[in-house]
């Protein structure tokens, strides 16, 4: 059975920083694209960081660069996402996911992402 277990959410002013963490099991993704993304009260879901498989490229939202960084331990089979500088707009649940091994196809987009995990809810206060 896969898994995706996110951990490492929790409460943070604005301005700190957290540390989320991926472990997958089941399977090894170290062929797979990576990607965390995030979804706030009444807000669709929305792509946060991803690490590609093959090169390790990373890419990130806008909103986001420069402020968070992925990475992952193929070892582990874990990722992580490095979040400072936190905001209060960046409070969200974050879900970490995984596509298919050797898709290259884009990774900005939910449904492109087979399997996922159950979150980690991440509050920023003012």
């Amino acid at each position: 059975q896969v898994q995706l277990v996110e951990s490492g959410g929790g409460l943070v002013q604005a301005g700190g920083s957290l540390r989320l963490s991926c472990a997958a099991s089941g399977r090894t993704f170290s062929s797979s694209t990576m990607g965390w993304f995030r979804q706030a009260p009444g807000k669709e879901r929305e792509f946060v960081a991803a690490i590609l498989w093959g090169s390790r490229t990373t890419y990130y939202a806008n909103s986001v660069k420069g402020r968070f960084t992925i990475s992952r331990d193929n070892a582990k089979n874990t990722v992580y996402l490095q979040m400072n500088s936190l905001k209060p707009e960046d409070t969200a649940v974050y879900y970490c996911a995984a596509q298919d091994s050797y898709y290259s196809g884009s990774y900005y987009y939910t449904g492109t992402y087979n399997y996922w995990g159950q979150g980690t809810q991440v509050t920023v206060s003012s």
